[in-house]
């Protein structure tokens, strides 16, 4: 079982930039995804951004496609999701997600994709 730790979040004003970590322990993670996911209370939880650690392929969902970017020190068995031009309505609670993986060239949207999870961290944009 893979433990995640994910850090990073906080407040930012609109057009600002935010750095979340998220960190893994409990397996290397060379032939694992990772995930970012968010969630607003009261909707469910939505696909942000994954990397396939075995390919090396990376994929953004559209709303943040230019502006986020995501990337990983496998040495340090952690993760990055780098968000510039935050908007408000990127307010939410950003979850860490890792799942092995079936093959090299597949992106991994869905959260039944990924068996761990990390606890949230909240990233709060102000207009």
């Amino acid at each position: 079982q893979v433990q995640l730790v994910e850090s990073g979040g906080g407040l930012v004003q609109a057009g600002g930039s935010l750095r979340l970590s998220c960190a893994a322990s409990g397996r290397t993670l060379g032939n694992y995804a990772m995930g970012w996911f968010r969630q607003v209370p009261g909707k469910e939880r939505e696909f942000v951004s994954t990397i396939n650690w075995s390919g090396g392929s990376t994929y953004y969902a559209d709303s943040v496609k230019g502006r986020f970017t995501i990337s990983g020190d496998i040495a340090k068995n952690t993760v990055y999701l780098q968000m510039n031009s935050l908007k408000p309505e990127d307010t939410a609670i950003y979850y860490c997600a890792s799942g092995p993986v079936r093959s090299r060239f597949s992106v991994y949207r869905l959260e039944t994709d990924y068996a761990s999870w990390g606890q949230g961290t909240q990233v709060t944009v102000s207009s």
